[in-house]
């Protein structure tokens, strides 16, 4: 065997390559090392070998597998063969470059625990760089490791009075203090707290505690206050770091000192938790800070708790005591929409005009800013905005007002120049048809910003001399353009494909597979593998037929964890619960950490599991919410009767409006006792105001039709904000549509295209006359938004005949189109639906693909179907199956498992795909479709141990 293929093989056996390097003597070992970590060279001769080691080091520090080879034989030799500092320094190395999923607590049990105390603080030192990347309980097993060492010296002398802990010992400990004992902190010796505080970098280390208790942390600060600080100091507060956030002692507080402590509270929001408590201090602080004084005249002062005032107290503001305070209140963040609006409204009410200075000032505030306000605004000082700091901003505006933005510069004749001034996702907005007017772009237009699929062909046209694979440019790279690609630029250009897997859809990470399985002799990355069908899989330099043996699959260990990488993620819980050790079980957790699988539904489903046992004993007897309550609970408020809402005192309900708009869980009944809450707190329907409707969240659903009616909804930022809920009846969004046409004074007709996209699902309640009377040119900028909707089969129809009034018939559109337009292709007929070439059908968006009715649908040939690609199959319904013959079956399963119709070396079988039944949308009104469980390819695509994976 060559030397290149044997260091090959070590690659994909990390355990051969544990053993070897165990073998070594002393003088090997030590060079082995020398050569891993410390070589510069960019090729090794050895005889009349010539290794590109620069290449071999990057595949080595690519594998985890091997990592944690090397992780485990630098504690196991390391420091008895070469000086403690070069044994910390490769762990540093080795630790830095890989995930560290393997610095698991028995492992952390193998580190020396006798080290020069130069190597012990170098790698002390490494840990609190790592602290954020490791589990809790590698931590606790870190900070046992540390506490061994540091409380050496004090063995001798301790008693059971005494501690360990010195103000050295606290420093090195840095961020792992918050595992020391509570017992612990009350006897660490007063002289060496008050050393430790009176460090300079105290602060640096006390702000980076975000996982400490409120218990350790008022253990803390009794130890701080009896060392002798006087507490109330504003140089102490400043000392204190996240301990601020738990301070308890609000006795004769007087104003200065509250405020004081609100300053430093603006660094609470990164602790992990305990956030209910640091609202509840914040709210006797805000109280203290306002005495003998007018909210007037402390808004600027009064930090981020200004969040907690209620909308009642932002009312009473004067325009001229927000306007004095914007430069603070800008900076603040957790702002509600609501109250933003409120703000932004007092603010511009003193300016009396929009300029572009003045929305400069309102920084984040710029989002309470009204979608016609901004329409109404110059179009050059639009794109001053556009091109000044308040950019940041743009991309936080509702999809109406990007619109409004965008369609006074369209229509002001400076759209072509300001265009390329969008930056980050506001560019995102910018319709198909406004950029085919474009000239002109290059890589330096585009590198900040962000691109619609269907926007990047339309953008690639000025880029043909330039270098292609650019940022978001990506997502315009066809497969055929994938497969011309020369063997040598592929491969070259690979690392850029794997950086930004994310940009790329389903069907292309399925052409890149494709592609790398043909040009590459290397083993296929398994990021790779879900994309492949059940096919012969180069392994460790060998072809290993892949069969469905998934009853034989074991996972012994971490290395085969190691090796799964990111398919993990796909492995059913059943199959987990009893095919993999409990050792490979430990190296996992952490790596299940970073799997996308589980929805909304899913972890909601979880946390309910989780709480349920005890939230019906918290409320067994009836009692109103508090607000501490509702913000610590959050989802699980779902658990509150009726009765006790309905007990809910109305300045409650008032300050957490929001929070509760926001619970997902809440049913029907629920949600009118809250309904009829928000009427006895804000008083009559036609009284309340903009901010309150909003502030309603998914509480607006149990409005009735007549309730609508009597709502002030002239405003189409008020709109666009119900808009956002799915579950209105066909009756409740007629009543807000004509609420909204009535209110502002409009038609159909004269709509623009702000107010198409603010009122959102409630379009899916038009009626066929109504939509053709749309503005053709209000519909071309709207309709990537429209194409977002989940509409009935008629509304979609309709839609579809506006669309071919802006882009010519459907059988002329091509893939930008098809992408654009979204779920209104699902509203094509069959003569047009069978008229698309083959090749264009990836480019239908998966929710489009549900949308087509299954009679339509079964007119795709199958060689249509077979080029759907995996994310569009695995979106076609069971009512869509079941109208579908053999053959188009057999092509299904083709494109639900990523096959193609022929390829080198590899046969791929398939039978009739799992079914999803979802009903097929019907009627004139349609709420969001069920989400029903996808079907997953099945099949082996990895071998371990002669044994297949799933």
């Amino acid at each position: 065997m060559s030397i290149k293929s044997y260091l090959k093989n070590l690659l994909y056996q990390p355990r051969q390559l544990l053993s070897e390097l165990q073998q070594l003597d002393q003088q090997q070992f030590q060079t082995a090392m020398k050569y891993l970590f410390n070589s510069k060279k960019e090729h090794l001769e050895m005889g009349n070998i010539i290794l590109d080691w620069g290449k071999t080091r990057e595949r080595i520090f690519q594998s985890p597998g091997v990592n944690r080879t090397l992780f485990l034989v630098t504690l196991d030799r390391c420091f008895l063969t070469l000086s403690a500092l070069d044994c910390v320094d490769i762990l540093s190395q080795v630790l830095c470059v890989s995930a560290v999923n393997y610095l698991q607590p028995d492992v952390v049990g193998s580190l020396p625990n006798l080290l020069p105390e130069d190597a012990f603080r170098n790698l002390s030192s490494l840990f609190k760089d790592l602290y954020d990347r490791t589990s809790a309980s590698t931590q606790r097993a870190l900070y046992g490791w540390m506490k061994q060492i540091l409380q050496k010296p004090y063995n001798m002398k301790l008693n059971e009075s005494t501690s360990w802990v010195s103000a050295e010992s606290l420093w090195i400990l840095g961020r792992y203090m918050v595992h020391l004992p509570f017992e612990e902190i009350l006897k660490i010796s007063l002289n060496e707290i008050r050393l430790f505080i009176s460090y300079d970098n105290a602060t640096k280390q006390l702000d980076m505690v975000y996982d400490i208790t409120p218990e350790l942390a008022q253990a803390l600060l009794e130890r701080i206050n009896l060392s002798g600080f006087d507490m109330r100091n504003t140089s102490t507060i400043y000392r204190l770091g996240l301990l601020v956030c738990f301070y308890d002692d609000l006795e004769q507080m007087d104003a200065a000192v509250a405020r004081a402590l609100l300053h430093q509270m603006i660094k609470c929001n990164q602790l992990r938790g305990f956030q209910a408590k640091v609202h509840e201090l914040k709210s006797q602080l805000l109280n203290i800070a306002m005495q003998n004084q007018t909210l007037n005249e402390t808004l600027g002062s009064l930090s981020d708790a200004v969040v907690g005032l209620t909308s009642s107290q932002l009312e009473s503001l004067s325009p001229e005591a927000v306007h004095n305070a914007v430069v603070t209140l800008n900076q603040v963040s957790g702002w509600a929409k609501s109250q933003v609006m409120i703000l932004s409204s007092k603010y511009l009410s003193y300016e009396k005009v929009l300029s572009f200075y003045n929305v400069s000032q309102l920084g984040a505030l710029v989002t309470g800013i009204g979608t016609r306000s901004l329409h109404s605004m110059n179009p050059r000082e639009l794109a001053q905005i556009i091109q000044g700091t308040t950019s940041q901003y743009l991309s936080d505006l509702s999809p109406a007002q990007q619109q409004g933005i965008l369609r006074k510069i369209a229509t002001s004749g400076d759209f072509s120049s300001s265009v390329k001034d969008i930056q980050g996702a506001f560019f995102k907005e910018v319709s198909l048809s406004g950029l085919w007017k474009q000239t002109g772009f290059n890589s330096s237009m585009l590198k900040e910003k962000e691109l619609r699929s269907s926007q990047v062909k339309t953008v690639m046209q000025f880029r043909f001399h330039c270098n292609l694979f650019t940022g978001q440019l990506v997502k315009g790279v066809t497969c055929q353009l994938f497969e011309s690609m020369d063997t040598d630029i592929f491969l070259d250009n690979f690392k850029f494909f794997e950086m930004n897997l994310h940009l790329l859809s389903p069907y292309q990470v399925n052409c890149l597979a494709w592609k790398f399985w043909k040009v590459s002799s290397a083993s296929i990355p398994p990021f790779l593998l879900l994309a492949l069908p059940k096919l012969m899989i180069q392994i460790n330099g060998n072809l290993s037929v892949v069969t469905d043996c998934r009853q034989n699959l074991s996972i012994a260990d971490e290395y085969d964890v190691d090796l799964l990488g990111n398919l993990i993620c796909h492995l059913p819980p059943a199959f987990l619960h009893g095919r993999m050790s409990l050792k490979a079980m430990a190296a996992a957790l952490h790596q299940f950490k970073v799997c996308q699988q589980l929805s909304r539904i899913g972890y909601t489903t979880l946390v309910m599991l989780v709480v349920r046992p005890c939230k019906h004993q918290a409320f067994a007897l009836t009692r109103a919410p508090s607000s501490n309550e509702i913000i610590k609970l959050g989802e699980a408020n779902v658990f509150w009767s009726v009765q006790e809402l309905k007990c809910m005192d109305p300045g409650t309900f008032d300050k957490n409006v929001e929070l509760l708009g926001a619970v997902s869980g809440f049913n029907s009944s629920q949600l009118t006792a809250l309904k009829e809450k928000a009427k006895q707190v804000w008083g009559l329907l036609p009284d309340w105001r903009s901010y309150q409707i909003i502030s309603l969240g998914r509480i607006a659903l149990a409005l009735t039709e007549q309730e609508i009616t009597e709502l002030d909804l002239h405003s189409i930022d008020t709109v666009s904000v119900l808009s956002q809920q799915t579950e209105w009846t066909l009756t409740q969004a007629r009543a807000i549509l004509k609420g909204f046409l009535d209110d502002s004074g409009q038609t159909i007709s004269t709509l623009k295209s702000f107010d198409l996209v603010g009122l959102g699902t409630i379009l899916c309640a038009l009626n066929s006359t109504e939509i053709t009377s749309i503005s053709t040119a209000e519909f071309s900028a709207a309709v990537a938004r429209i194409g977002l909707l989940f509409c009935s089969t008629p509304v979609l129809r309709q839609f579809k005949k506006m669309t071919e009034s802006v882009f010519g018939a459907a059988t002329s559109w091509n893939g930008s189109i098809l992408q654009e337009i979204g779920t209104i292709a699902g509203g094509l007929n069959e003569d047009e639906l069978k008229a698309f070439d083959k090749s264009l059908m990836p480019y239908f968006q998966p929710s489009a693909v549900r949308h087509i009715p299954p009679e339509i649908f079964q007119a795709l040939s199958p060689e249509q179907i077979a080029n759907l690609g995996p994310e569009n199959a695995a979106m076609v319904t069971g009512l869509q199956q079941e109208h579908l013959d053999g053959a188009q079956l057999q092509s299904l399963g083709l494109a639900l498992d990523g096959a193609r119709h022929s390829s080198p070396g590899t046969q791929s079988t398939a039978g009739s795909p799992q079914q999803v039944q979802t009903p097929a949308p019907s009627g004139e009104w349609s709420p969001a479709p069920a989400q029903g469980k996808v079907a997953l390819a099945s099949g082996c695509v990895l071998c371990l141990h002669c044994t297949c994976l799933f």
